[in-house]
């Protein structure tokens, strides 16, 4: 059984696995090989998405230095 991840949550998975932050482009590159969160239309997650999923969650994720973090 495949699990799925909304991307959120894919974000967080890889944030904290990594124990620092990441550019958006890298987030996006890790779901996409780890096949943490497949999109509807089966095409990969963008860096785009990732920055949009950002914004979405103030509570969770800001962006400082060019990289995304949890929010504190």
């Amino acid at each position: 059984m495949e699990l799925k991840m909304r991307l959120e949550d894919a974000m967080v998975y890889v944030l904290a696995t990594a124990g620092y932050g990441m550019t958006t482009r890298r987030i996006a590159e890790v779901i996409n090989r780890e096949k943490l969160h497949v999109r509807t239309d089966g095409n990969p997650v963008t860096d785009r998405q990732v920055y949009a999923a950002v914004y979405r969650n103030p509570q969770t994720f800001v962006k400082e230095g060019g990289r995304i973090l949890f929010a504190m």
